[in-house]
């Protein structure tokens, strides 16, 4: 990475990005998404096209609605309480200092004209119309979101697991579920309800999220004298009969006997049926109001690629090659979750769709892009899946690496060591370990900032009462 931090050339997206005696000299590489793929694509051309980025002749552009990438493996730990948000996500400007950053939603792509529909973040509170960017090279890193089937009552009820706001908000709300628990001692139905939680989905996601924040909340219950740990009831829903597949049905099954022995209810081969006013059913014909729904099952393509002219799958998938760029089109490349990626490992006919591929595909796609550049053969993306690690709380966790089968404290530490060496930074890095430094000497805190939610609220008010006089 470039030690100066002269910023690159100045090519301000417009209806045509730069002026033509630019465009003659410099290859115009456009990243859409700034995710896992966004951003370590746009690092690894950084790197290997410094020389060109500084000279002029080539410019990167990456378009993401916010200006960081998020680590969501250490989104548990955040929600938790074990580290601090901020630390969790890398600041795109900061790690790719010879990179263009725009800010603003992809609305469409057009690649027969070449170019890609852009709504600038906050335009449309300040009137800004959408833009036209042109591109020489094209990167769809547009990633996923959650999947969501039309239950009743879910999506005024639930919240997901992907974003760092969420993962905060689930923290603020957990305890303030005990808040008000503590607050109504004489009131069974409210308490019943508000020392209630439901995950749906027993994926990384969801079964990371719940064994983080029921550790955390148990750990709470000490502040709360009037609440006894036993009161709360933790459930997972799993559409399947197995939680954890990534690491295999054996240490699935003990992860499913260690969250029931913590008093955590796992119900498999059961439907979330209706959530509407809190109140939950489920398939087996179980019914009670819970205060608290989280949503972890599944994910899907960003819908924004149906607005393309590019080729999808059933799935809305993008059709992709081994090496990583779109079938039947020059110039374009894809990976990660929106993308259909074959699977040359003989795993399976396509990679899954987890950060340990979205990494390993985007170094191997920057570098497919620069031998393009440079009249060099691309390479195909072929990794072997190594295994799988996950956190269930405090020294707990479950992995399952090259056959190896570790559980406890041992794969606990495998979790937190793997996935510190691939946050992308020195500083990041430093200060996770502080993070968990200072967790060794003082205990987490259980402030509830629900204020957060409705930051004009008080000021709102304040305004009201003037205007009354």
């Amino acid at each position: 990475m470039p030690s100066d931090h002269t910023p690159p050339p100045d090519h301000t997206p417009s209806s045509d990005h730069t002026p033509s005696s630019d465009r003659a000299r410099a290859k115009h590489i456009l990243i859409v998404g700034g995710g896992y793929v966004g951003m370590y694509t746009a690092l690894r051309l950084q790197r290997k096209l410094r020389r060109e980025l500084r000279r002029g002749e080539v410019v990167v552009t990456v378009v993401d609605p916010q200006s960081y990438m998020t680590y969501q493996p250490f989104l548990p730990e955040a929600a938790a309480g074990n580290l601090e948000p901020r630390h969790v996500v890398a600041p795109l400007r900061r790690v790719l200092r010879r990179c263009r950053i725009l800010n603003g939603y992809v609305t469409g792509i057009d690649h027969a004209s070449k170019r890609v529909r852009v709504r600038p973040a906050g335009a449309q509170s300040v009137g800004v119309p959408e833009r036209d960017v042109a591109y020489d090279l094209l990167v769809v890193a547009l990633g996923s979101i959650s999947r969501t089937l039309p239950i009743p009552g879910l999506a005024s009820c639930g919240i997901g697991f992907k974003t760092v706001e969420e993962a905060i908000f689930l923290r603020n709300h957990v305890l303030h579920q005990l808040d008000i628990a503590a607050s109504n001692a004489g009131d069974d139905r409210v308490r019943g309800r508000a020392l209630t939680f439901v995950f749906v989905g027993a994926g990384f996601a969801g079964i990371e999220a719940m064994a983080e924040l029921e550790d955390m909340a148990r750990d709470a219950c000490r502040w709360y004298p009037t609440i006894d740990e036993r009161e709360m009831r933790w459930v997972m829903v799993e559409a399947t009969d197995r939680i954890l597949p990534e690491v295999g049905p054996e240490m699935g099954r003990w992860t499913a006997e260690a969250l029931r022995a913590r008093g955590i209810e796992v119900k498999v081969e059961t439907l979330l049926k209706s959530a509407e006013g809190r109140h939950i059913v489920l398939s087996d014909g179980e019914e009670f109001d819970a205060g608290t729904l989280v949503w972890t099952a599944g994910v899907k393509p960003h819908p924004v690629l149906k607005e393309t002219d590019l080729p999808l799958d059933g799935k809305g998938r993008i059709k992709a090659t081994a090496e990583l760029t779109v079938e039947g089109l020059d110039g374009v490349y894809a990976a990660g979750d929106n993308a259909a990626v074959p699977d040359l490992s003989g795993t399976g006919e396509f990679t899954a769709p987890n950060a340990q591929h979205a990494v390993r595909q985007a170094r191997r796609l920057g570098d497919n892009i620069v031998a393009d550049l440079r009249g060099r053969p691309r390479k195909p993306y072929v990794h072997a899946y190594v295994g799988s690690v996950a956190s269930l709380g405090l020294h707990k966790g479950v992995a399952n690496v090259y056959g190896v089968k570790l559980r406890g404290l041992p794969a606990w530490f495998m979790h937190r060591t793997y996935h510190l060496s691939r946050m992308p930074t020195v500083n990041r890095k430093f200060r996770i370990t502080m993070d968990w430094t200072l967790a060794i000497f003082f205990r987490r805190e259980i402030v509830s900032l629900g204020e957060m939610e409705w930051p004009r609220q008080e000021f709102e008010l304040a305004a009201g009462r003037q205007e009354d006089r």
